[in-house]
């Protein structure tokens, strides 16, 4: 999950190697954060959050290999 969240913020992003990805396990949520370089922030989210929302529905599919824990996307 986390690998997916950096390759498609790696592809989209002008610096990539201010990319990071961690994952946190909180009681039955898992946080995926992800911290790019200032500048890069708007591409990450893309106009009116679709770019954003787009990788959230990705994490959403990977939710059910979880066995019903969230996952929570967080652009830092």
């Amino acid at each position: 999950m986390e690998a997916l969240v950096e390759y498609i913020a790696k592809s989209l992003v002008d610096d990539p190697t201010a990319v990071k990805v961690r994952r946190r396990d909180q009681g039955g949520t898992v946080v995926i954060e992800l911290r790019v370089a200032q500048e890069d922030a708007g591409r990450i989210i893309g106009k009116s959050g679709r770019v954003a929302n787009a990788i959230r529905s990705l994490l959403r599919v990977e939710e059910a290999n979880l066995k019903g824990k969230r996952v929570l996307l967080k652009i830092i």
